[in-house]
């Protein structure tokens, strides 16, 4: 059996970015692309979407009425969304050169039948949960572009509102459809019995190469914040929450000239449908819904730093918040001291005064690493294991030729707050890159059992539905080879 190495989607971007960016591109061509009259009839495109279309498929018959590809329940695809599919595609570097217009076809079929099954089973997203999503990408582009003015210039849209909603729009479609799919695999299991199955039914030569991996301790050492800092940024605070209360000054706009917060401080500091089961810091939360509206918090501390924060509007289980946010400021003399500090460690960990792991428990001013004596837990995968391939890139600069029980130099990192801090690193184990192991690479192993499981299970599921669900495929694309059966033979 060959292993094929199939994701539960076509096309799935590879982090949080690429999936906005498929977003905006999407966006930037809307009704620019394609300008349809009150019948639905195709009046014009644009001739870069012309060029797309030469040498990506077969020759079609090309008389589709009113540019409708497809129709699946409520939802239509006009041959336009294919091209935007390319444009897509091209925008996030991907090379079109072997992807077929059938194959972007049965994705985007797939995509409305998630959709459509969604709004059957009554699957419900927050509005909140979608906004700052929005925001951080909008943040993203305006970084990117300049403005928000050049940002929806760039966009075609004649207000940052509009775009707004196309994104939240887009954003909401594509959380559906996961939701909905992840619905369809959610009881699906993997006994060790069908791993072992999976692994042995695979010919020797064919077995998965995995990647070379590590196994990373840190310690840090971040400039320490004195009291006199700490009650510099808290004055601050509280002369503009004076100014707001006492001089009837604007919130709004404290937060736009002074927050260090990039996803408000454009915005007035403003975050919609605050829940206090959203993901924000519990002491925010706490405050946001201690107050009543108009009313502004005394300063307060997060992991984020330090906040004043008023509330603008309480809709039922929901407020409407503005913040300014604040960091304590650092002298060069502290950022000295802290340096000075890893260095004298590393040099006592190379000369074998103390191991790294006792160090990094006794040291390290990493809550989530210090107990561990340093030892860092990969993000995605939740285990200790690194992907020298996957890694982020300033990760793996510092460690890709550390050889196991070397220590890294000392370099400067940045949290999420802008501030410094300083890091050395070592290898406490290397796996290098090896044809799959079923003892070694057993988890590996049943990820990719289970994933092959899960794809069977979507294919039933998509078969049950299909005849279930209205779809109507325009001739012209009756005559590709999908993997469900969409022109219901």
């Amino acid at each position: 059996m060959q292993l094929k190495m199939m994701t539960l989607k076509f096309i799935r971007p590879i982090n949080l970015l690429v999936v906005m960016l498929l977003f905006v591109q999407t966006i930037s061509f809307g009704q620019e692309v394609i300008v349809v009259d009150s019948t639905g009839v195709v009046k014009n495109s644009t001739s870069e979407i012309s060029e797309l279309k030469k040498d990506t498929v077969l020759p079609f018959k090309r008389f589709k009425a009113e540019g409708v590809s497809a129709v699946i329940g409520e939802y239509v695809i006009l041959d336009s969304d294919i091209d935007k599919s390319y444009v897509e595609l091209q925008s996030t570097g991907v090379s079109i050169e072997d992807i077929t217009r059938c194959q972007l076809m049965g994705k985007l079929m797939e995509d409305k039948l998630y959709l459509h099954q969604a709004k059957i089973d009554s699957i419900l997203i927050a509005d909140a949960e979608i906004n700052p999503q929005v925001d951080q990408l909008i943040q993203y582009m305006v970084s990117e572009i300049g403005s928000e003015d050049k940002v929806v210039q760039y966009y075609r849209k004649e207000t940052m509102a509009e775009l707004r909603k196309d994104l939240f729009d887009a954003k909401k479609d594509m959380e559906l459809a996961n939701r909905m799919q992840s619905k369809v695999v959610a009881n699906v299991e993997i006994t060790p019995e069908e791993v072992r199955s999976f692994f042995f039914a695979i010919p020797e030569d064919e077995r998965p190469i995995f990647s070379a991996e590590v196994e990373v301790a840190q310690i840090v050492i971040e400039p320490e914040i004195t009291v006199q800092a700490r009650q510099g940024v808290i004055d601050k605070l509280n002369q503009m929450r004076e100014d707001v209360i006492e001089s009837g000054s604007s919130f709004a706009t404290k937060a736009v000239l002074y927050s260090k917060d990039p996803g408000s401080a454009s915005r007035g500091g403003l975050y919609e449908g605050v829940r206090r089961n959203g993901p924000m810091a519990k002491e925010f939360k706490d405050n946001a819904f201690s107050l009543l509206e108009g009313e502004v918090s005394e300063p307060f501390e997060t992991d984020f730093g330090f906040h004043i924060l008023t509330v603008d509007k309480i809709r039922g289980q929901e407020v409407d918040v503005r913040h300014v946010l604040l960091f304590p400021e650092v002298s060069q003399t502290v950022i000295d001291g802290a340096k000075s500090k890893i260095d004298s460690l590393r040099d006592k960990i190379i000369a074998g005064d103390i191991s790294f792991a006792e160090a990094a428990m006794r040291y390290s001013d990493d809550k989530e690493t210090r107990n561990n004596g340093g030892q860092s837990v990969n993000p995605t995968t939740f285990d200790t294991k690194f992907d020298l391939t996957k890694m982020d890139p300033t990760l793996s600069a510092q460690v890709y030729n550390l050889k196991e029980g070397e220590v890294s130099k000392v370099f400067t990192d940045r949290d999420r707050t802008g501030r410094s801090k300083f890091k050395i690193l070592t290898i406490t184990n290397r796996l290098e890159e090896h044809p799959a192991d079923y003892v070694k690479d057993y988890e590996k192993i049943k990820e990719l059992a289970l994933k092959e499981k899960q794809i069977r299970a979507i294919e039933k599921w998509q078969e049950e539905k299909i005849n279930e669900t209205y779809v109507n495929v325009n001739e012209d694309y009756r005559d590709c080879e999908y993997a469900s059966n969409w022109v219901k033979k």
